[in-house]
Order: structure tokens, then sequence, then C-alpha cells
């Protein structure tokens, strides 16, 4: 295989994901609540991860440890950290949203550590502390962000990040319960969207899409670009190893600044740049170190 396809689909895998923050932002621009909007993104994500998994003669199992698995990672992973997101995209920049995202594996690494799955290392605590000087680099300066009363839903722009990190201590900590990771985000996504349907009814947060405007075809192609692009993920990290297809993070951070320049217009000041710049070094420093080659 030539050398460089790898390093393609890697470029490819996060520039797509890049693409759903500003996508996100257009879907949410109309005024959709948060759980109509999360209701219809776990459809289409039922429905693209159902036919990769049935395709493959792969059902749904329903012992204990998936159940729970479906459950918490609906939870941590999907109803709360996407209920945060559409609540802060819609007043926050898409650009500053794609660095925040980078806060994930910064956040997930004190976790790991103070449930032992990881040892004290000063390298790595040195880019949580990076990490933590790009947030502040956004909220302290006046001219970081477009409106300095912006600075107020940065704490809700994180708690996604926090509940992602969660989800991942999850499931390193526990394994995906002998499923493989296609098949555990659709039975996630299955639970995901019955817990979802109550909750938007219930919050009176329900809409119907048809036929799609602008902000619902940004819904549905956000919602089927992360299913595809997730599995993309799941393949390059069978092939080319873990830590390898981890680099994507800092293609999704860039890409995202650079979607949301392009289609929405957003220009961010010297400040958000500098914090780009010490979230993507954070997350160099704290990356977990290769434990297999990865091909060439």
């Amino acid at each position: 295989m030539n050398r460089m396809f790898y390093p393609a689909v890697l470029l490819a895998t996060g520039i797509g994901w890049g693409f759903t923050q500003p996508l996100g932002k257009i879907a949410a621009s109309t005024g959709h609540k948060p759980f109509g909007l999360i209701f219809w993104q776990l459809v289409v994500c039922v429905v693209v991860l159902g036919v990769m998994t049935l395709g493959r003669g792969k059902g749904l199992p329903r012992h204990p440890a998936a159940l729970r698995f479906y459950v918490v990672v609906a939870v941590l992973g999907t109803l709360v950290p996407n209920c945060t997101f559409y609540l802060s995209v819609a007043r926050l920049p898409a650009g500053i949203m794609s660095i925040i995202t980078a806060m994930i594996p910064l956040l997930a690494f004190p976790m790991a550590l103070v449930l032992g799955m990881e040892r004290f290392d000063l390298r790595r605590l040195a880019g949580i502390a990076l990490g933590l000087c790009g947030v502040m680099l956004i909220a302290l300066p006046e001219a970081s962000l477009p409106d300095p009363a912006m600075v107020l839903f940065l704490p809700l722009a994180m708690v996604g990040p926090l509940f992602y990190a969660m989800e991942n201590t999850f499931v390193a900590r526990t394994g995906m319960a002998g499923m493989d990771a296609v098949q555990a985000m659709f039975g996630a996504s299955v639970v995901a969207l019955v817990l979802c349907g109550p909750v938007m009814l219930v919050l009176g947060h329900g809409f119907w899409p048809f036929p799609p405007g602008r902000a619902e075809w940004a819904l549905f192609a956000s919602s089927a670009l992360h299913a595809l692009l997730y599995a993309t993920f799941v393949w390059l990290a069978a092939h080319a190893g873990s830590v390898f297809a981890s680099q994507s993070s800092y293609v999704v951070t860039v890409a995202g600044v650079v979607w949301a320049m392009i289609l929405l217009g957003e220009r961010f000041s010297g400040w958000v740049w500098l914090a780009a710049l010490v979230m993507l070094g954070g997350m160099f420093l704290v990356r977990p170190r290769e434990k297999q080659a990865v091909p060439a």
C-alpha cells in the first residue's frame, strides 16, 4: 500500500470532522432547541450505523454489559455534551468551539491518573497546564472574542469536552463489552434515541425537519458525516495504530477554525490563534506513547 495512504486518510478524517463544527452552528442558527436537534441527529446516526452494522451480518448484543455500555455512552457521549454543544455554538463562534474541543484529551489524562490507569508524568502534566492556558487566552483578553459577554458561555462549552473525557475514560477502563466500535456506537445511538425522545417531548423541543431548509440539511450532513468518519477513524486505528489515528485531533481543531472562516465568515484575533497553538502544544504533550509500530 502507498506510504501516503494512511496519512491521506488521517487528513481527510480530520478535515471532515472539523467540517461538522460550523455545520452544527448552522443547524442551531434558526432557533431549533437542543433535544430536537439531538433527536434528528440520532435518527441519522442510527440509520447510518445500523446499515454498517447489519450489513456486516452483526446484530445488536443485549447482554447486561452491553446494555450498561449503551446507557453510559448515550448519556456521557451524546445527550449531555450534544445539548451543551448546541446551546454554546448558538452563542459562540464555531472556531472557538473547535479549539475548546482540544480539551478532551487534556481532561481525560487526570481522570485516568486518579483511577490508576495512568502514571504521573511531568510531560503530560505540562500539557494539561498548556491546555488551561489556552482557555485563559480565549477568556481573559477583551479582544479575543467578538463580544466580551460571550465569555459567560465558555464554562458551558467546556461541559462537552468534560463529558467526552469521562466517556473516553469509561471505555478505556471497561472496554466495549465484546463489541467492535461501530457496533457499540450503533447500540449507544439506539439507546440515546430512546432516551432523547421523551425528554424532547416533555421540554417542547420537537420540530419537523421536512421539507429541510439550510439548517436541517446542515444537521443531516453533520450527523451522517460524524457516523461515517467515526467508522473511518476506527478502521484507521485498527490498521495504522491508535496513537497514529489520534493525531486526527490536531487536524480537527485547525480544520474547524478554517471551515468556520470559509463557511461562516468568522475572523479571530491574535489571542485566539495563540490559544489554538497553545492547545495543540498541550495535546502533543498529553498524547499517549505508541505501544505498537505504525505500519509504513
